[in-house]
Formats: C-alpha cells, sequence, structure tokens
C-alpha cells in the first residue's frame, strides 16, 4: 500500500509557497527600497518579512533532497516534470494573445524560443535547476549511503565553503557566485539534506533550538543588511551586504531555512480533515510558482491587483495577504486542472497502448 504523504512536510510546502509569493510581491513591485533609498518604519517591516521569508526556496529543495534520498528514483517524473513546465510556458502566451491582454506582435522569435525551450533557457530558473538536480538524484543517493558519514561531512564542508562562506565573510563579489540560482547549491541542498535524514541533527531536534535558529539566523539576515545600508553612506564597501544576506546561499540564509525544515520535521504526526486539506494542496504548489512567475505574468499579477497603491502604507500589510492568498488559490485551481488533463491524457494513451496490444496479438495469430 502507498503511504500517506507526512502532512506536517506537506504544510511546509505550502508555507513555503506562499513565502516565495509574498517575497516576488515586495521584490518585483517595487514595494520594497533600499535601505539607502528609505528608512521609514514601513520599509524596514518589509525588509523584515523579507528576511523571514527568504528562506522558502531552499526549505523546498531540502524538501525534494530528504525524501529522494531513500524514494525509488522514476523515470517517468522526470517527462512529467519537463511537461508541465511546457504547458505553463507554453500555455500562458497563447491564452494572453487569445484574450487580448498581449498581442501577438509583441512578441518576438526570441520570445517564443523561451516559450518553446524553457529548461534550456532557464524560463523558470527554478525549475530549471530543480530538473536537473533531480536527474542527478539517484546517483547523488547512492554515492551519500555508499560514502559513509564522516566522508559526506567533509564534502558538505567544501561544497559549503565554495558556494556559501567565503561570499557571506569577503565582501568581494566573485565571478562564480550565481546567488543560489543553479543546480550546483541545489546539489549542496541535496546533500545536506540527506544527512539529515541518514544521519539527524541531536541539537535540532528539539522544536526549541530549531525555532530559535530559524528565527536567530532571519533577524541576523534583516540587522546585517540594515546596518550595511545606513553604514554604507559612510563606509561605501559595506554596501555589498545590503544584499548579501537576502541570497539563497548565504550563510544565515542556509541555516536558517534548516532551522525551518527541522521545525516543521519534528512536529508531532497529525491526522484529521486539516491533514487531509493539506495533502490535497500540496502537490500543486509548483504550479503556482510556474503560474504567476511565467515572464508575461512575473510583473504583471502586480499592476493587475493594484499593488502600487498601497505603497509607502500599512495598508500594504493586509493587501500583501490577500494578493498572496489570491495568487496561491488561482494558481492551485489552475494546477488542479492541469492535472485533470495530464490524467485524461495518460489514461488515453494507456488505452490506445492497450488496444494497439490486442491487435498486435490478433494479427500474430
Amino acid at each position: 500500500m502507498q503511504s500517506k504523504r507526512q502532512a506536517n512536510f506537506e504544510l511546509l510546502r505550502i508555507v513555503a509557497m506562499l513565502m516565495i509569493i509574498v517575497l516576488h510581491y515586495l521584490n518585483k513591485s517595487n514595494l520594497l527600497l533600499l535601505f539607502t533609498q528609505e528608512q521609514t518604519a514601513v520599509n524596514y517591516v518589509m525588509h523584515l518579512i523579507v528576511a523571514f521569508c527568504i528562506v522558502a526556496v531552499n526549505c523546498y529543495v531540502l524538501l525534494s533532497g530528504y525524501f529522494m534520498v531513500e524514494s525509488a528514483w522514476k523515470p517517468g517524473r522526470v517527462v512529467s516534470l519537463a511537461a508541465q513546465i511546457l504547458f505553463y510556458s507554453l500555455l500562458i502566451p497563447v491564452v494572453l494573445i487569445v484574450a487580448g491582454v498581449v498581442p501577438a506582435d509583441d512578441l518576438s522569435v526570441y520570445d517564443w524560443l523561451h516559450y518553446v525551450l524553457p529548461i534550456e533557457t532557464e524560463h523558470y530558473w527554478f525549475a530549471t535547476a530543480y530538473l536537473i538536480m533531480y536527474v542527478l538524484a539517484p546517483i547523488l543517493a547512492a554515492g551519500v549511503k555508499m560514502v559513509g558519514k564522516r566522508t559526506l561531512q567533509i564534502v558538505i564542508a567544501v561544497l559549503l565553503l565554495y558556494f556559501s562562506v567565503w561570499k557571506s565573510f569577503i565582501p568581494v563579489s566573485f565571478a562564480t557566485d550565481r546567488y543560489g540560482y543553479e543546480y550546483g547549491w541545489f546539489v549542496c541542498l541535496f546533500l545536506i539534506a540527506a544527512y539529515l535524514r541518514l544521519y539527524g541533527c541531536p541539537f535540532l531536534e528539539k522544536k526549541r533550538n530549531a525555532a530559535l535558529l530559524y528565527a536567530g539566523m532571519s533577524l541576523g539576515i534583516f540587522l546585517l543588511a540594515a546596518a550595511s545600508g545606513i553604514m554604507s553612506e559612510v563606509i561605501h564597501p559595506l554596501s555589498y551586504y545590503m544584499d548579501m544576506p537576502t541570497t539563497y546561499n548565504h550563510i544565515l540564509c542556509l541555516f536558517g531555512s534548516i532551522g525551518l525544515f527541522m521545525l516543521f520535521k519534528d512536529m508531532k504526526p497529525w491526522e484529521g480533515k486539516a491533514a487531509e486539506a493539506v495533502r490535497r494542496l500540496a502537490p500543486y504548489t509548483f504550479g503556482v510558482y510556474l503560474l504567476h512567475e511565467h515572464e508575461l505574468v512575473r510583473y504583471q499579477w502586480m499592476k493587475w491587483l493594484h499593488v502600487d497603491s498601497v505603497w509607502g502604507r500599512w495598508m500594504f500589510i493586509p493587501h500583501m495577504i490577500g494578493s498572496v492568498l489570491l495568487v496561491y488559490a488561482v494558481g492551485t485551481a489552475v494546477d488542479f486542472a492541469r492535472a485533470w488533463i495530464f490524467k485524461g491524457v495518460v489514461k488515453r494513451t494507456g488505452r490506445m497502448k492497450m488496444q494497439n496490444k490486442a491487435d498486435d496479438s490478433g494479427l500474430k495469430r
């Protein structure tokens, strides 16, 4: 029998996607200003929210690594992921053209190349990095189990030095630093999640410690960015640190994401209607991302929801909550329809294959 998905991890998947939408709401609507531009209470609160939400992407990847290290790898899942990405990449421009939102003449050959080859062109950077990580997952999982605890610790330490530690402490922009927007960083997160699954972390098994780590690192991100922004007017090189703490591979963001992940991991198992609702919603979170982050949508949905009307005002809080929930609800509904269509296609294809086999058998007789 197929075991039920664990509601605590599925809840984290939903929470992480809501956090990602919050980040996009604040960053891509121009509501969030640099500390050197705006030093108001409203802007500080926005930066504080970002500091507590920036861990979301890492958590999403940690979830995948945690389960993939022990689960069977499915080639069909690669096809399914690629088909899901292509579905949104191609369908959205067609729908927007038919609806008259986007004139067909506005889309160049280069634009359509992005829609036809979304993975190769990094139309969705996260989807590209995630898909490559998934393809490598069986090799990574086998290697993790083969090398043993000590070797895995060394490998993770070396990768963290390369991807995270140096960039976090040295105020220099490294040519190899892509701020965590790459599959190499996702592989590093995969190995960390695999280590937590196989060997655990006794200190973080206590929810209090995990919560303190998440809260402490998030506050650290906010304080470092704020202090750097204020002091950069006097010591200009410190301006580097304004943005660095909110990059996915910064050491504070990494440990904050581990803290939040462990906090949900250590939740007591729970069942009931709420748990079932969480299990039903969670599978559509990736579709929520693919819908609202399409190139033709990612900067437009803020305009459609009139986000600029709450610029510099405390009204941004209820407006943000309503907008985020609406984007999540619409994305879930659309991906539910997409899943229903895919399921129908798979069933239809299966029937056709069975019919062809039957016809072949008849011919052989």
